[in-house]
């Protein structure tokens, strides 16, 4: 029985990822959006007394996402963990008190001051937010974060899985478009020198020496030859698909492929001297754009 061939696996940047989990009756949510991005980069936003956490969050992310822009947003819903006390800065009181009685004795003033007139006071009291012991909620947070970039990174390898079909189908396509181009370059060499010599023939009548004529247009020939420029198309396909078999963040690298299958094409069309020749350098350099396209999706 022999062995299947397997196939390359490439990541797409786009993708969707969410996770909870439970801490003492309080719900944990951790939901990862990705876009495309030149780099890694990982945005969160979460509850203040996770600050603490922020970097083995954006670790537990990064060990599965090596290339893109990551938004995580993470919540905590039920049950309160965290309470809430005031702590009155007496000093400032003490202070506000006696001036008020101060103020009282000075202008003959009725009124003496009140609780409330004191707790309007700006920076009177202060409010504190005080935490339950949080090892357990970082764990449970840490657990919800790393499933959420799990599904995140299971979501952005199948949407990889359509995309190298339809880069493979393109490839395909343009090794089809060189090959037709490969076939008529001799030809189409041969028909240009023909035309050449017999123009410049023409116009310099019998005063021309011919096979010196005929040598000149073998290097005006030469140099509208496109097989050169075919034969790097099929190099750069190749190291197309060795770059695919990479255990790695391939796209940019596959985007400088590209530029440069797009660099030949250009090169070709410049060149073409004849109908179909031209048709399908304009058919290469159409294909090379959808596969450019796509591939600007690759992590």
């Amino acid at each position: 029985m022999g062995n299947k061939e397997v196939m390359p696996m490439i990541s797409s940047m786009t993708g969707y990822g969410r996770a909870s989990a439970v801490y003492r009756g309080s719900r944990i949510q951790a939901e990862l959006r990705s876009v495309n991005h030149r780099f890694c980069e990982i945005s969160i936003k979460m509850p203040r007394q996770l600050m603490t956490i922020e970097d083995k969050i954006k670790k537990a992310i990064s060990g599965r996402i090596r290339r893109g822009r990551v938004e995580a947003y993470i919540t905590i819903g039920g049950e309160p963990i965290s309470r809430q006390t005031l702590t009155p800065d007496w000093e400032l009181l003490d202070q506000a008190a006696k001036a008020a009685a101060e103020m009282k004795k000075r202008y003959g003033l009725e009124h003496t001051v009140s609780a409330d007139g004191l707790m309007r006071i700006e920076g009177a009291f202060a409010v504190q937010e005080e935490y339950e012991e949080q090892s357990g909620l970082d764990e449970a947070v840490l657990r919800a974060a790393e499933q959420a970039a799990a599904e995140l990174q299971a979501m952005r390898q199948a949407e990889g899985r359509h995309l190298l079909k339809d880069i493979s189908g393109r490839l395909d396509e343009v090794r089809a478009a060189a090959g037709k181009m490969k076939a008529a370059a001799p030809a189409v060499r041969q028909l240009y020198m023909e035309k050449l010599s017999q123009k410049m023939i023409d116009l310099l009548q019998s005063k021309a020496d011919e096979q010196r004529i005929l040598t000149e247009a073998a290097v005006f020939a030469e140099k509208a030859d496109i097989s050169e420029e075919v034969t790097r198309i099929y190099s750069h396909l190749e190291q197309f698909g060795e770059t695919l078999e990479l255990e790695d963040a391939v796209g940019r690298k596959l985007d400088f492929i590209v530029q440069e299958l797009n660099r030949e094409a250009n090169t070709i069309a410049s060149k073409a001297n004849d109908s179909k020749v031209s048709r399908h350098a304009v058919e290469l350099k159409s294909i090379i754009e959808k596969i450019r396209e796509q591939v600007q999706n690759v992590e």
